[in-house]
């Protein structure tokens, strides 16, 4: 039987984000590719983002619902020209 799980690099780690689907808020801890069936003949991976929120408690969501909080600036995507002549 492989891991249960493995942790993944991501941009927004040790950052606060917030939870697209619920609107929480937190500091993003970890995010693990994790084994979420309860079945031995079946594996289902789904990537999970662990958030620590303001209580210090641990929550998980999809990765896909994790943005950065509004109180940071949001990173430019492309490239922009600072001036012109």
């Amino acid at each position: 039987m492989s891991e249960q799980y493995e942790y993944v690099p991501h941009r927004l780690l040790s950052r606060r984000v917030r939870d697209i689907a619920s609107g929480a808020e937190g500091e993003l801890m970890a995010v693990i590719n994790e084994n979420v069936s309860d079945s031995v003949a079946y594996e289902r991976w789904m990537e999970l983002a662990y958030i620590r929120g303001a209580s210090g408690r641990e929550f998980t969501t999809a990765v896909a619902n994790v943005e950065p909080a509004n109180d940071q600036p949001k990173m430019a995507v492309g490239r922009q020209t600072i001036g012109s002549a």
